[in-house]
């Protein structure tokens, strides 16, 4: 099997890097962590791009991709570091009107975990709630071990006026939480609510593949810009091995992030999403470290790679219970 991406595929996330450089550059970021309410100029640009419907049949409008290529462009909206409900509007913009061409935002929580939270409650049109219990898979079919894990249930869609919900404080200055306290489960919605969220947990690691990558270019800019005793710090061979570390990690992530859109088996997503959130944070760490001083100061980025990770990794899976359904997946 070639995992190597296609002349296509490399044109599509060539092209987000340079939509996002253009629309939503250091400024635009600096200023979004003071508003980080989604940009509805942009989120409009975006459905025109087919940011949303990339994954919609060609009949319905959409442009007829797949799961690898939604796994490059989100890798290029963390690399951003683009605010937004992104991984949301990409899984349900066949489901909620308006949400393919970026003229409705919609909002994703779910309900199996507590507290339920909700990533830009302001700047949502519409909310999608899933719920149902933790239940055991009976078999080893679609990538799951015998006695794993899988939430299952289904959906309900509210409008944010019907939702009751309270402030809940964000790690990431540039998500807004809210805590759902109660949403009416009179409007149900025919999703696939498991399949709906290994995808979420497949984006999102590829959002947090591109925050490594981010962290890995900006650590090495920086190292080799920055002078100490009259030599870059980047000569250094404990800042070499920082850098190295970090590059690994990367490559590691992508490499099981890129197989996980490919074969969509339930533990391959599993692993993808652990190694994608260590990338992420251990990165970002080591970006700070590298800076040296600089690097706990507000006016530079890095603590919002650090505070981005730090988010996604507790979304759709964290790293404990990633570790639980993989050893069962070992010895079953």
């Amino acid at each position: 099997m070639d995992f190597q991406l296609t002349e296509e595929q490399l044109a599509l996330k060539d092209g987000t890097r340079e939509l996002l450089a253009g629309r939503f550059g250091r400024d635009r970021l600096r200023a979004a962590v003071a508003d980080p309410a989604p940009d509805r100029a942009l989120w409009r640009e975006l459905g025109a791009a087919g940011f949303f419907a990339l994954r919609l049949p060609e009949r319905d409008g959409g442009v007829g991709l797949g799961l690898p290529e939604a796994v490059l462009v989100l890798e290029e909206a963390g690399r951003a570091l683009l605010p937004g409900p992104l991984v949301a509007c990409q899984l349900l913009a066949g489901v909620v009107d308006g949400v393919a061409a970026g003229e409705r935002i919609a909002g994703l929580c779910d309900g199996a975990r507590e507290p339920v939270l909700w990533e830009h409650p302001d700047g949502c049109d519409e909310l999608i709630l899933l719920e149902g219990d933790d239940g055991r898979a009976g078999g080893a079919a679609g990538g799951r071990a015998e006695g794993a894990r899988e939430r299952t249930g289904g959906a309900y869609r509210s409008a944010p006026g019907r939702v009751s919900c309270a402030p809940f404080a964000s790690v990431d200055p540039l998500t807004p939480l809210a805590r759902v306290l109660d949403l009416p489960r009179t409007d149900p919605v025919a999703v696939d609510a498991p399949r709906l969220r290994r995808e979420a947990a497949l984006l999102t690691a590829a959002q947090q593949l591109g925050s490594a990558v981010r962290t890995v270019e900006t650590a090495v800019a920086y190292a080799r810009e920055r002078e100490q005793f009259g030599v870059p710090i980047g000569s250094f061979q404990a800042v070499k091995q920082l850098c190295a570390q970090m590059l690994v990690r990367t490559e590691i992530a992508r490499s099981a992030v890129y197989a996980a859109a490919v074969t969509e088996r339930a533990l391959d997503i599993t692993g993808a999403k652990l190694l994608a959130d260590e990338a992420a944070v251990r990165n970002a760490r080591d970006c700070v470290q590298v800076h040296g001083g600089m690097g706990f100061t507000w006016e530079a980025d890095v603590h919002l790679h650090l505070k981005r990770a730090w988010w996604h990794a507790e979304r759709w899976g964290t790293a404990g219970e990633a570790e639980e359904l993989l050893a069962a997946g070992l010895i079953a």
